[in-house]
């Protein structure tokens, strides 16, 4: 028998059905609720409001639990790659040998911008932040291919995603090097998608970038870990410009927009500001742990805490490790990294911190492997859409193969002024 859940309002009562997901989520489904009791839910920042059914991300906050897919981040993050992740999140199967052969392929066809957008980025400043550049670009790549605007670019959505995938990494690196009033550098075809992205940010005209496969590596796992992550800002954003039919491009562009925000995507960026002005004053993080639990003190312990993981962030425990790695692989020794450490033991035995379940996400390693390989503080929210963009194609994907899916409309609770009328400029105080 199907659960039901009742509402009783001024004597009346009406009856909604209860929905229930693959993991035992349970959601009431409200969409006929103003259409049946004239009322509609308040929900301030959407913390309790399922706003889709998805198939993509499974996130258990209570118990630290990410799969894309259905498959542990912990395993995806020991045995495969980003590209083959990617694969697994937008088609929705891990490829075959040769499926992986053909998307990689379509990759590498499509890494190329169309030469006249190098015009574009001569518009911007060279101190224009290369996240305006980045969901700018993302859109004007989108006017040289008019099949996305047909009826029928459903047919063509293999092809898009693969382009949009390749060339959003060509794109970042092209606002880096105009960003530091360096040459362009095109990338090879020969080299793998992250290490294609170093090759591009790092090289000379004269020089290759002295590509080390450890660094390679780490970054690949960044954007591993980031892939997706069920109805984020960002995400949600893309859903919701999808949901208007706007192009695969305009959707992204959207998500780089709400990936902006110093409370979304600046997070890693604010982390390792926090910890060289730990260094600066001179402090392991003992003052600093101490000024956090102070709330006068104005100092906020950064990439510590989830919206939704209220235990151990499972990817801060791969990306611990593996900054660990390349720390000592690069034969780095950095002092930010002894401050961070510090700052995780202290306040993961601090009761202050337990008792909030302040634990550190993946937010506090990320910057400092980033700040290990060479890239520079305004260029981390860029590698974080970068590692994004197979969740937002595969939602964009999800919302324009729905048969029930509609334009997003959110109501609201008006608290303005009542009625009132216009008044003649001269009677006006």
């Amino acid at each position: 028998m199907e659960d039901i859940a009742e509402l009783k309002l001024d004597g009346k009562s009406w009856k909604f059905p209860v929905v229930e997901g693959t993991e035992k989520e349970r959601a009431i489904d409200i969409s006929a609720l103003r259409n049946d009791t004239g009322y509609i839910t308040l929900d301030d920042g959407y913390g309790n409001t399922g706003s889709c059914q998805s198939q993509i991300t499974f996130i258990d906050g209570e118990r630290g639990i990410l799969r894309y897919r259905g498959i542990p981040i912990e395993e995806l993050a020991e045995k495969s790659t980003f590209i083959e992740v990617a694969h697994l999140i937008i088609m929705g199967r891990l490829p075959s040998s040769a499926e992986l052969r053909r998307f990689s392929d379509l990759l590498t066809d499509n890494e190329l911008l169309n030469e006249s957008m190098k015009h574009h980025f001569e518009g911007f400043p060279t101190f224009a932040h290369p996240m305006a550049i980045l969901s700018s670009m993302i859109n004007a790549s989108s006017c040289f291919y008019p099949e996305l605007l047909s009826e029928n670019s459903k047919e063509h959505f293999e092809l898009q995603a693969a382009r949009l995938l390749s060339q959003v990494r060509t794109i970042a690196a092209f606002a880096y090097r105009w960003s530091r009033g360096l040459p362009i550098i095109y990338p090879k075809p020969d080299l793998k998608y992250t290490a294609n992205l170093l090759h591009m940010m790092f090289s000379l005209p004269y020089q290759d970038y002295d590509l080390k496969p450890e660094a390679a590596k780490a970054l690949d796992l960044i954007f591993l870990l980031h892939a997706d992550h069920e109805q984020n800002c960002s995400t949600a954003t893309v859903r919701m410009v999808a949901s208007s039919r706007a192009n695969l491009f305009a959707s992204a562009a959207a998500g780089v927009c709400a990936l902006w925000g110093p409370l979304h995507g600046g997070a890693n960026q604010a982390v390792l500001e926090m910890l060289e002005e730990i260094h600066r004053e001179g402090d392991d993080g003992s003052r600093f742990i101490k000024a956090a639990k102070d709330k006068g003190s104005g100092k906020r312990l950064m990439g510590f805490g989830h919206r939704v993981y209220k235990n151990y962030d499972p990817r801060a425990r791969i990306i611990k490790q593996a900054c660990d790695d390349l720390l000592s692989k690069l034969n780095i020794s950095d002092p930010l990294l002894d401050i961070a450490k510090h700052l995780e033991e202290a306040a993961l035995s601090d009761s202050y911190f337990i008792e909030r379940k302040l634990y550190p996400n993946v937010d506090f390693y990320s910057g400092i492997i980033m700040r290990a390989i060479g890239i520079p503080v305004e260029m981390f929210t860029v590698i974080f859409a970068i590692g994004r963009m197979p969740g937002w194609i595969a939602n964009y994907r999800e919302v324009m193969e729905s048969s029930s899916s509609r334009i997003s409309r959110p109501r609201q609770v008006y608290m303005g002024p009542t009625l009132s009328h216009y008044r003649p400029i001269k009677e006006r105080k």
